[in-house]
């Protein structure tokens, strides 16, 4: 029962598409990651995704549209639907998602991460 300092947790690292691991709930997992360029297009057919902007903003690509997101803003990626986070500038995301989701979901990529590095 410590808190947790978001930024001071953002400066300890400075790669993209590497999410870290802040907390466990219920289940959940609460990470946050840095954005720069395009994502893979996958989907995670089992588990709902929540981003939340914390600096910066972002695209979320779906096949049909695109919804920008700007800081203090999230938005909710329901299971099975395929999706694309693309960040022209860098950009600083809060996630919330079953501690079972994997980045990628079922997409083969070489940005998969395997193991989460808590923080």
């Amino acid at each position: 029962m410590n808190k947790i300092n978001l930024n001071e947790k953002l400066s300890q690292f400075s790669d993209h598409w590497n999410p870290r691991l802040l907390a466990e709930m219920n289940g959940q997992h609460v990470k946050v990651a840095k954005f720069q360029g395009e994502f893979v297009w996958h989907s995670h057919q089992d588990e709902d995704e929540l981003f939340m902007v914390l600096k910066g903003s972002f695209t979320m690509e779906f096949r049909d549209k695109s919804v920008d997101l700007s800081e203090g803003e999230i938005i909710v990626v329901p299971k099975g639907i395929e999706h694309r986070p693309v960040a022209k500038e860098e950009v600083e995301v809060l996630l919330f998602e079953p501690a079972t989701t994997v980045n990628t979901g079922e997409t083969d990529s070489n940005l998969k991460q395997k193991r989460l590095d808590k923080i």
